[in-house]
Order: structure tokens, then sequence, then C-alpha cells
């Protein structure tokens, strides 16, 4: 899946230094990222590169992690774009090579909107700081401290026999077959919203849910969680128009196919069909 790096790794370094020439910068404007995505591959700006347009507010550059030797920072600063940078929305490096740098980049990407998205309280309106040793933000004024956001969401696969449920999502960009998904309520378990989203979503009821993998999911700023489940009693679908477009049970011989195991949906669709399940 996106998150598979291997021999690979991300690791944060709090006592990390100012960027070096090779280094490279996530810039926002309006929930967009500045990336190259020619000839499907990506590329993200280097600090060498952008150094000369930051001028004096290169020291404002945030460490967000290292991918092996190479760190990724986040600039406050929003830059002009120039060839062959431009903004995109950040889904687009779901599409583009080396796989590595586009997860390095949907991850930093999520480090960045939080810091943009939290730079003073939401409790006194003072600018926050960031707090030594740990990432986090504190207010110097009240002592709140935010961490990153991360949402809870789950995946389920509900099949009946040989049968798998797949669904559509209604007024969303993303077109494609789906499973049953959902965010996680405060308060509720993860079984509870399993059961829930389910129930809402296509009228049906479930038992012998168990779990199967995870995903971190910058693009919604969520921990996805997958699980499969076993269709209990009625099979006749009633769905929620105002989450989905259509739904329905599908063999495993008939099930649609995508180009590779990217996402968790269909890392759990390709499991399915090859019943390794």
């Amino acid at each position: 899946m996106f998150q598979d790096i291997d021999p690979h790794t991300l690791t944060y370094d709090p006592d990390h230094g100012a960027p070096g020439e090779n280094d490279h910068l996530m810039f926002l404007r309006d929930g967009r990222v500045l990336l190259a995505a020619d000839g499907g591959r990506l590329a993200v700006p280097t600090y060498g590169e952008v150094r000369a347009a930051l001028r004096d507010k290169a020291d404002d550059a945030v460490y967000l992690f290292s991918m092996d030797e190479t760190a990724f920072y986040y600039s406050p600063e929003e830059i002009n774009e120039t060839n062959p940078y431009t903004y995109n929305g950040i889904r687009v490096v779901r599409s583009l090579a080396p796989a590595l740098l586009s997860f390095a980049c949907a991850t930093a990407f999520h480090f960045a909107q939080w810091y943009r998205t939290n730079r003073y309280c939401g409790q006194c309106g003072c600018a926050m700081l960031p707090r030594e040793r740990e990432r986090a933000l504190q207010c110097p004024c009240c002592s709140l401290v935010k961490y990153p956001r991360i949402s809870p969401a789950i995946i389920v696969a509900v099949a009946d026999g040989e049968e798998l449920l797949l669904t559509k999502y209604s007024g969303r960009e993303y077109t494609n077959f789906a499973l049953v998904a959902g965010f996680v309520e405060p308060g509720e378990t993860l079984e509870a919203a399993i059961a829930r989203e389910v129930k809402e979503e296509v009228g049906l009821e479930i038992a012998n849910v168990r779990y199967y993998k995870s995903q971190p999911w910058a693009f919604s700023q969520s921990i996805l969680m997958g699980f499969f489940a076993d269709l209990h009693g009625e099979r006749t679908i009633t769905i929620d128009p105002g989450e989905l477009s259509e739904a329905g049970w599908y063999p495993r011989s008939a099930l649609p196919a995508d180009e590779s195991r990217f996402s968790l949906t269909w890392d759990m669709i390709e499991a399915f069909r090859n019943n390794e399940v």
C-alpha cells in the first residue's frame, strides 16, 4: 500500500537544524501544495531552488520529518509559482512516481496543514509556539497544547458468502468503487462505528467483525482501520442517498479491478478477490 516504504524510514528529530540545499520545502496556498507533476513524475521544491525567493524568511521554515537522509520542511511563506512548480491539490500525488516521494509529500502536507491551521490559539487567540522536545504547539498565554490532528476512520468490507458489498459515493470527486467507510464518533468504539456506518449507509446488519490492516491517510488527515465482516440477516440494500449513489453485491469473479493496491480499500477488495481472507 501507499505507506509501504521499507527499507526506507521516516523519522522525526526535534534537534534537526535549518534546511540543507537538497531538503524539500512544502508551500501551501488555499489548501493546495507547490509541486511539479509533469509526465507522471513528482517533484517537490528543494531549499536550494527556492532560497532566493524566501530571502530573509528561510529561518521560518518548520522541520517536519526526514525520509532517510532528506528532510522535509513547511514554509509559512507563500511564494509564486515558478517553472516547473505549480500549486496543485494534494490528491494528485496518488498517481505520481516515485512512490516514496509521493508518500513523503502527502505526509508532509498532513503536517503542514496542521501547522497552517493552528497558528493561533483557539482558546484565547494568542500566536502558538512550537513546544520543545515534542511535535506540539503551545499557547504562551493560556498554555493550551495542540497535537497534530489524526482522525480515526473505519473501512468495512461486508461479505455474503462469495459476494462482496461495493459502494459508490454520492457527490464526491472520487467516483470509483469503494467500501462502507466513515469516521469514528467521540465516545464510540471501533466495533460500534462499524455497525453504525453499515446500518446508516446500506441498511444492513453484520456479524463476525475482524480486523485486517490500517493505513495512514494524509488526504483526510486520518488513520484508516480496515475490517472484514459477514452479513447477518436480510441482504436487501437500502442506501442513504446523502452518502451513496449506488451499492451492490459483487461475486469474486465480477469484482472491478484497480491498477494497484495503493489504498486500503483496494487492498481489501483484492484480498477478497484472491481469497486471502
